[in-house]
């Protein structure tokens, strides 16, 4: 498999990024190695960090490496990075791509996953902004150049002789009308690539309602121009020897939605016992303020120690379900420091202790990320709330937030949320799926279930939770 290094400034960004491409991806493996940031809290780029992700990014079979960057000196560090790694074929198998640093990260983490080549890879990277361009419908101010000075996308290559509408009777063809509420986005269009990705055949597919098209189907950055809406029909035809089961494959995930309706969080049906993970929230005892440096100096040690355990996850999750999945709790740890929350404890450290001043501070953060309106920001306050919950009870020297390893062999497990510290450790051997009252398919918890292959559905009603076991 192709490996993918992303370098940025900010390892904020790039966490983010990565964690963006693997909800794209479904679980499906793919190698992403970030080198970004001096640290947490620098900015800046090192091209001897750059150097070593290359080579953890190469899996040795010889697909090679593509390294994407955000501006700048990023781009002069990545260049001297490959003058720094000591192996010269894997610096001859290793692409820089001018693909934008966002749009090009998925793209290219989906045609990866897909079994692409290196130089496939960094085409969709390459083209990733098509779809956006079309939509907005960005005009060229010359050649290799858009509006605005950036350089300008290539449309999609003009569709082979003897594919599409007119091809002859060797073309196997299919119609389905798009149900997905918001289309043929990125995550519909990712499953759609991955699932024919690697079929001996050329898919293709056009909008008979709009008559845009044809586009081809293994394409991310293709299918984005289409701008396919729910409601829309779809015809999708294809070639070679393989042309029956790339379309069936088509027609099959349509079907179901693309496994993207509703709220099945990670598809799977399976069957067995209920069995109520065990819940309970700790309580804030009433402590008058105390010392503010001692007080301080407590909550800082407990900080450190939930730091530590989540460090331990990332590295176990890293290698159970990939480094892009395990992604997600850089961005825990990178919240464990995150100056507006600990500074609003400390700012209450004056009239209240430890405690009570964090468990304020965390409600805060909360209640600010709740009022905003778009859902997968709205979902990061359960990671708010269960990392205040973790480090309170590290504080208080409580018992820790029981996990679902308890659960016996073959259970449903049934919850009101799951943290990714409980996701983590899942057992998909033992844990036949999750069904959680609340949560959301795009709550941390879930992604890495889902990454771990255990079903999962959210938002199943509080009656749930009375379920017998």
């Amino acid at each position: 498999m192709v490996g993918i290094v992303v370098v940025s400034h900010s390892r904020a960004l790039a966490v983010a990024a990565v964690a963006l491409a693997a909800e794209m991806v479904h679980g499906e493996p793919v190698r992403i190695e970030v080198a970004a940031g001096l640290d947490d809290g620098t900015f800046g780029t090192d091209a001897a960090a750059i150097a070593a992700a290359v080579a953890e990014a190469d899996d040795g079979s010889g697909d090679g490496v593509v390294v994407l960057m955000d501006l700048g000196s990023a781009v002069l560090s990545a260049e001297l990075a490959l003058e720094l790694v000591d192996r010269p074929d894997l610096a001859r198998r290793t692409l820089l791509s001018p693909g934008p640093f966002v749009e090009g990260l998925v793209a290219a983490a989906a045609t990866a996953a897909g079994g692409a080549g290196r130089d496939d890879v960094g085409a969709e990277a390459v083209r990733s902004l098509v779809g956006k361009a079309a939509h907005l419908a960005a005009p060229a101010v010359g050649p290799g150049v858009a509006a605005g000075g950036e350089p300008a996308v290539s449309p999609e290559p003009t569709p082979a002789s003897g594919v599409g509408r007119d091809a002859g009777p060797d073309v196997v063809r299919g119609e389905f009308v798009l149900d997905d509420p918001h289309g043929l986005h990125a995550r519909p269009a990712a499953r759609l690539t991955l699932r024919i990705r690697g079929l001996d055949a050329r898919a293709e597919l056009r909008d008979l309602t709009t008559g845009a098209g044809p586009v081809r189907a293994d394409s991310l950055t293709g299918l984005a121009t289409l701008g396919a809406a729910r409601g829309h029909r779809l015809e999708v035809t294809a070639s070679g020897p393989q042309a029956r089961q790339a379309v069936d494959r088509v027609l099959e995930l349509a079907a179901v939605g693309f496994d993207d309706a509703g709220e099945t969080a990670s598809a799977g049906a399976v069957v067995g016992p209920a069995w109520l993970l065990p819940t309970g929230s700790v309580a804030v005892p009433a402590e008058p303020a105390g010392d503010p440096a001692t007080e301080w100096a407590r909550l800082r040690s407990a900080v450190a120690a939930v730091r530590a355990e989540l460090e331990r996850l990332r590295i176990r999750t890293a290698a159970e379900a990939g480094e892009a999945t395990a992604g997600i709790f850089h961005a825990h740890l990178l919240l464990l420091e995150d100056t507006v929350l600990l500074d609003g404890a400390r700012r209450r450290l004056t009239t209240a202790g430890a405690a009570t001043a964090w468990a304020a501070a965390v409600e805060e953060a909360e209640a600010a990320f709740t009022r905003l309106a778009d859902p997968y920001l709205q979902a990061r306050a359960a990671d708010v709330r269960a990392l205040g919950d973790q480090v309170l009870r590290t504080l208080l020297g409580a018992d820790a937030l029981p996990g679902p390893d308890g659960a016996p062999a073959g259970a449903v497990v049934v919850a009101p949320d799951l943290t990714p510290a409980q996701a983590a450790v899942l057992d998909p051997r033992r844990v036949a799926a999750v069904v959680l009252a609340h949560g959301s398919p795009v709550a941390h918890g879930v992604i890495v279930a889902r990454a771990r292959g255990v079903p999962v559905v959210v938002g199943a009603g509080a009656a749930v939770l009375h379920l017998r076991p």
